[in-house]
């Protein structure tokens, strides 16, 4: 079993840089994958950037050179970089972990987390990005 615990929400303004943490416990022996997502209001999850546990990495296009993911395998923390923050990012952001995975790669990752019910999940963070 896995537990991810998420911090580093909060209100930035416009243009803006946060960075958010995702602390892994339990079983995080690799190889596994990793994701973070973010959830508007009255708008689906959606993917933003997936690693796996060599550090591949891919993104959304919508995020992509402003958005960085990120691991410290001696803390077992996941970070996501986010820069130049505009306010329909408003959202709360979540990690996701998947373990016991038998590919590599950020893409593998990103197709693997799709089955979003055999995810473990972060609890969310909120970002309000206001001025």
């Amino acid at each position: 079993q896995v537990q991810l615990v998420e911090s580093g929400g909060g209100s930035v303004q416009p243009a803006g840089s946060l960075r958010l943490s995702c602390a892994a416990s339990g079983d995080t022996f690799p190889p596994y994958c990793m994701a973070c997502l973010r959830q508007a209001p009255v708008n689906e999850r959606a993917w933003l950037t997936s690693t796996d546990n060599a550090g591949s990495t891919v993104y959304a296009d919508s995020v992509k050179g402003r958005f960085t993911i990120s691991q410290d395998n001696a803390k077992a923390t996941l970070y996501l970089q986010m820069n130049s923050l505009d306010p329909e990012e408003t959202a709360i952001y979540y990690c996701a972990a998947r373990v016991e995975v038998v590919g590599s790669g950020g893409n593998y990752c990103r197709i693997k987390l799709r089955d979003e019910g055999k995810n473990t999940w972060g609890q969310g963070t909120p970002v309000t990005v206001s001025s």
